[in-house]
């Protein structure tokens, strides 16, 4: 009775705080619209090109997203290619800088002083339609990725040989049991996808010109006007894609595993095959290093592209201007919430992971409902909810903030691993008279160190890039460094931002490379 008291217990005070941390702050950004306000924000002549531009940059964004993503993914999974480790590591590093540094690293490239403009004598210009669609492929492409490699990591070879045994053609084997096997991962990639790009401002904040899309309509006036009412409507808006992603979410939950494979697909051995995959994934591998390469050209120039003398002028100007300190700050903030993340979602998964009960799917629901909240909602939500509180404008709600944010991912990887824990350890913990938080500690714990260091990096990488929750919040609290990408940009200096944008990468790799040792030598 006493048990069943404590677990109750920790439950509710587990169901407040999200409901204190996530839904009210909804709700309350959502009380601010009015029927005048609605119609005000939805009638002026911004509103609707914004719509528009939103929704078309995202949406070929998206495809093309997809498209590169099955295309490299194959690659990976069902070619003789060497160096496979090594090109999934290279694809994925996109996701270790914020998404307005893809946009700088464009700027870089194809601005009206870039790299390739002046050596190629091109004449366009970044900004705009396809400079949006460009930065949100190299933005979102690493997660549409790493969702198709798994997928096709874990199917099983057998329906092929059988196939092949039968004389399907390859084509007919492709559209008759590969397209369905992809169906379920192609549609839940395509709204997590598409839900990135239409509520990120960083792309088209920097590279949009005069293609103003809604997030950046956002930004502008809660942030630019402080006018939160007009705000709370876009942000409305901005809430249909992630929800509509949140549900389907939902109905398709990760299969990739669930399912006995009982031999591998083999990687078919033809050299024409490749070759191509060789190319396509050098092609890959030069779109991700390039924007890399520009940061270093710029930082490391003294004054591009006039005088190519090697400096450390800008890393020293740069310096000077308070990004040792700032970068001090993006430390404290993704320490504090790796720690404060992965405690919080490890109690919860194991809440509703290991102790089955009547609250168990409410709580598990409730727990993962960050994640049909943009950024840049959760930010402006905050702002709204916690104004006037005692931990508003302090490095507390920074922490808070991106510890929900981030927090859905980490949760579903632990509740996916405890529940492939013996369940009958608690019970034989209990006959033998061992507490069960000695059990957790001594038994439990142990069992998934390697996902707790998962969780732990997961946190740590996204809460020292990101910008959108954060942008609402930083000030007056010490600024993590990721802003100063924007802020040096808009003064013109672009070398500042770009070494800030390498120090971030910098950082971010060497975190995940320290986790990547540890979890190895686990095993």
């Amino acid at each position: 009775m006493k048990k069943n008291t404590s677990k109750l217990i920790i439950n509710i005070c587990i169901a407040l705080f999200f409901i204190i941390c996530v839904i009210a702050p909804i709700v309350s950004m959502l009380c601010r619209i009015t029927p005048s306000g609605f119609a005000s924000m939805v009638s002026s002549p911004q509103f609707l090109p914004a719509v528009k531009n939103s929704i078309s940059t995202a949406l070929v964004a998206t495809i093309i997203s997809l498209i590169l993503a099955i295309l490299a993914a194959w690659c990976i999974r069902r070619t003789d290619i060497k160096l496979k480790s090594l090109f999934g590591m290279i694809f994925v590093i996109p996701m270790l800088i914020p998404s307005i540094s893809h946009a700088f690293g464009l700027v870089a490239l194809f601005g009206a002083n870039g790299l390739l403009t002046n050596l190629l004598h091109l004449n366009g210009s970044i900004y705009g339609f396809w400079g949006i669609v460009t930065g949100s492929v190299l933005y979102s492409f690493p997660v549409a990725f790493l969702m198709f490699s798994s997928i096709l990591e874990y199917e099983d070879g057998m329906t092929y040989k059988a196939a092949d045994v039968l004389g399907i053609p390859a084509r007919s084997r492709f559209i008759d049991i590969t397209l369905p096997y992809l169906k379920k991962t192609i549609i839940s990639a395509f709204f997590a996808v598409f839900t990135m790009i239409v509520t990120d401002y960083g792309v088209p904040l920097m590279v949009g010109g005069k293609t103003v899309t809604l997030s950046v309509l956002m930004y502008n006036k809660a942030v630019g006007m402080i006018d939160y009412d007009s705000g709370s409507v876009i942000g409305a808006f901005l809430l249909i894609p992630a929800i509509a992603a949140f549900i389907v979410d939902l109905l398709n939950p990760e299969r990739s595993q669930s399912g006995f494979v009982s031999e591998q697909v083999e990687p078919k051995k033809s050299a024409v095959q490749k070759i191509l995959s060789y190319i396509f994934c050098g092609i890959i591998c030069l779109c991700v290093f390039a924007p890399i390469a520009s940061f270093c050209i710029m930082v490391f120039e003294t004054k591009y592209p006039i005088d190519p003398t090697p400096t450390f002028y800008h890393v020293q100007k740069t310096i000077s201007r308070g990004a040792d300190k700032y970068l001090l700050n993006s430390l404290l903030y993704s320490v504090a919430t790796a720690l404060l993340g992965t405690a919080l979602a490890f109690v919860c998964s194991y809440m509703t992971a290991r102790l089955k009960g009547k609250f168990s799917k409410g709580l598990h629901l409730i727990s993962i409902t960050s994640m049909a909240i943009p950024g840049i909602v959760l930010g402006l939500s905050y702002v709204i909810f916690f104004h006037g509180s005692p931990i508003y404008g302090t490095v507390l709600i920074v922490i808070l903030v991106n510890s929900i944010h981030f927090f859905a991912s980490p949760y579903l990887m632990m509740y996916n691993t405890l529940g492939k824990v013996n369940p009958n350890l608690e019970a034989v913990g209990q006959s033998l008279g061992i507490r069960r938080f000695f059990m957790i500690k001594d038994v439990i714990i142990p069992k998934v160190r390697g996902t707790l260091i998962e969780m732990f990096t997961y946190f740590f990488v996204n809460s020292m890039m990101t910008i959108s929750a954060v942008s609402f919040l930083a000030p007056p609290a010490p600024k993590p460094v990721a802003l100063m990408i924007n802020q040096f940009e808009a003064q013109l200096l672009m070398e500042s931002a770009a070494f800030v944008s390498i120090v971030i990468l910098g950082v971010n790799i060497l975190v995940k490379g320290v986790s990547n040792i540890f979890a190895r030598n686990l095993h």
